[in-house]
């Protein structure tokens, strides 16, 4: 008698440690959920024990005659290297070509006019965590009755800026007058990253991605945003991300152009051996085998030829950006080069490297004008230090997932592609999925049209079903 109730106590006693257990694991999954809100501060010297003023002020891109005398002086010294025969772009920016930029560059491009172009958008700057944040901020320019616009934020990435946004916006602020359905409106926001354009670099160390997205979070609450959309592609897809984990029940859909998975289980190796015989079985769709594969050469060769800039930034940016923030043509051929790769790696074969058949050189001055007169180029290199000097996976933002309603629209010509059976073992709320007929990594200055479209059909969806409210 007694044993068995003795042993019916230690039973219960199993039960209930292994029940705890259970619950606590539970419950801790549940509490790691979201990433911590990083609270930094990134001015220089001490921080003040001042509360930081919050005020909002407006910006205009303004420039000086001595700055573009400074630069024409820079441009009429440039010395070129003569390239080898026939390599077009495939030993990076043909210098051949490069002479015709900088010549179009001193003796055509108007940056006064761009300068006018860059200001047809309110912009504003505010201190936040010790440094100058400027952003974009446009509203619609009209709202049907009875409705209110959505507010979205758009984070570029790297070598690109806040001006990759300015074909977009108009039809996002105002999809009617653009053949689009104005049955969702948005007011746009578009930050520039600190160390990028006119937002100030930080001066302390460790500034990464989720130090942008707390910092975008106080912007957006600032601006009375307590509800919002995020929109990104190459660093702004991780910010953004990064936004969802930090604030999830403030971001009602996340919609990303590049959707990168970190940490790769066993099923993950397993699908890039065999994903090409057995597409079915690790939930591949034709489109995506056709992008990954033979793997060695869509997949490991392209990272190894393709990430060099990477490797440099990630470990010594400023020996680099030394060199590229005094020269403008070695700045030019620096952006450049990846503007035409991404875009389409074939362009690598072509004496132009394709840059003028996707864009305008005005847009792409105007691009690099940004980095020139705001002297951001080492600045926004060391973004890749901070994010990968710790190595990859090795971040907790990288081990959680994202529940926030998500929306991917996946270009033929981006650099690596990601499918959604991967992309949905981070993103757990894939609402749209879908393959794009064209574009590349730039895809909102290529292709607005699209990028827009997919934008609207996935907020119509989010909307239709109000997924947010059902985390």
């Amino acid at each position: 008698e007694f044993c068995s109730s003795l042993a019916g106590i230690m039973l219960l006693e199993v039960f209930l440690v292994l029940g705890t257990v259970i619950i606590y694991f539970l419950l801790s999954k549940k509490k790691e959920e979201t990433l911590p809100f990083k609270e930094g501060w990134w001015g220089k010297g001490q921080k003040p024990d001042t509360e930081e003023d919050t005020t909002v002020w407006p910006f205009k891109v303004e420039t000086t005659e001595e700055e573009l005398s400074d630069l024409f002086r820079r441009l009429d010294q440039a010395r070129f290297t003569e390239p080898l025969e026939d390599s077009c772009f495939r030993y990076g920016t043909n210098s051949v070509y490069l002479r015709k930029v900088v010549s179009y560059w001193k003796n055509q491009f108007n940056w006064k006019k761009q300068v006018e172009v860059l200001n047809k958008y309110p912009q504003f700057k505010t201190k936040i965590q010790g440094i100058d944040i400027h952003f974009v901020h446009v509203k619609p320019p009209r709202l049907p009755e009875g409705q209110s616009a959505k507010p979205l934020l758009m984070v570029h990435g790297w070598p690109g800026s806040f001006y990759e946004f300015y074909k977009i916006i108009p039809l996002l602020t105002d999809p009617a007058s653009h053949g689009l359905s104005d049955e969702h409106i948005f007011e746009v926001i578009c930050p520039s990253i600190p160390g990028y354009g006119f937002s100030e670099a930080p001066h302390k160390k460790g500034f990464n991605s989720v130090s942008a997205a707390s910092v975008f979070y106080e912007l957006m609450l600032r601006l009375g945003f307590n509800e919002f959309y995020a929109q990104g592609g190459d660093w702004g897809w991780l910010i953004c991300t990064n936004l969802a984990q930090i604030a999830p029940n403030h971001m009602k859909g996340l919609h990303l152009n590049l959707a990168s998975v970190t940490n790769m289980g066993f099923i993950h190796l397993l699908s890039i051996l065999l994903g090409r015989y057995l597409p079915g079985l690790f939930g591949f769709q034709d489109e995506d085998v056709k992008r990954m594969f033979p793997f060695l050469k869509k997949g490991l060769y392209r990272i190894l030829l393709e990430s060099g800039y990477a490797h440099i930034q990630a470990t010594k940016p400023d020996t680099v950006g030394c060199g590229l923030n005094d020269s403008p043509v070695g700045l030019a051929a620096y952006i450049l080069e990846k503007f035409s790769t991404w875009t389409d790696l074939k362009f690598h074969n072509l004496d132009d490297g394709g840059l003028e058949k996707k864009f305008s050189l005005d847009d792409l001055l105007t691009n690099i004008m940004i980095y020139w007169v705001s002297g951001c180029i080492v600045s926004s290199m060391r973004f890749y230090k901070e994010n990968l000097q710790k190595g990859i996976g090795t971040q907790k933002h990288e081990r959680l997932t994202v529940q926030v309603p998500t929306g991917i629209a996946s270009f033929p010509n981006e650099v690596m592609h990601t499918p959604q059976a991967w992309a949905k073992k981070k993103y757990t709320n894939i609402v749209s999925f879908r393959f794009m007929p064209r574009g590349g990594h730039f895809a909102a200055l290529e292709e607005p049209q699209l990028l827009a479209e997919d934008i609207l059909q996935f907020v119509g969806k989010v909307e239709k079903e109000q997924l947010w409210r059902k985390k």
